[in-house]
């Protein structure tokens, strides 16, 4: 199944793109998404193995089950003051 993710900030900066078109097996989670990213080489070591994670524009837990054309966004954490 094909998962559409959408980086931001630093997340985009180590997936070089703001999108990537991910394919993965049926009742795969977003936990397996994030694997599958790691996997992809040196650069994505970068990526945390814990990111906060939006399913379809809702936060959702790593464990949420994905469905074939969900939209996951990795957001970054925020600093302020």
């Amino acid at each position: 199944m094909e998962i559409r993710t959408l980086f931001f900030a630093t997340y985009r900066d180590i997936a070089g793109a703001e999108e990537l078109l991910v394919t993965l097996p049926a009742g795969a989670s977003v936990r397996d998404l994030v694997h599958e990213l790691r996997a992809r080489g040196t650069a994505w070591q970068a990526f945390p193995t814990d990111p906060a994670a939006a399913v379809n524009l809702n936060y959702a837990p790593l464990s949420t089950p994905l469905a074939a054309g969900d939209e996951v966004a990795f957001i970054p954490p925020v600093s302020g003051g």
